[in-house]
């Protein structure tokens, strides 16, 4: 199968299937993570959720952080 045919395949799947491969992927490619260090980003990412969808926390544009950055770094 070419790359293209692969990317093809997964516009079908569910996006949780989709993420689950990608992870795969990735952690074939670069190795797993520790379980504490696995339970602690699943923690901190459930936590930030959470803060998302009940509006405790301001979310700030791509756009706007991406100028940010580019005139910290003078570009």
């Amino acid at each position: 199968m070419t790359v293209d045919q692969i990317v093809e395949e997964t516009r079908s799947l569910p996006q949780d299937v989709v993420a689950e491969l990608v992870d795969r992927i990735l952690l074939t490619m670069h190795g797993g993570q520790e379980p504490a260090q696995a339970g602690a980003w699943s923690s901190t990412i459930q936590r930030r959720i959470e803060e998302i969808r009940s509006g405790t926390v301001e979310l700030i544009p791509g756009d706007v952080t991406a100028a940010k950055i580019r005139k910290i770094v003078g570009r």
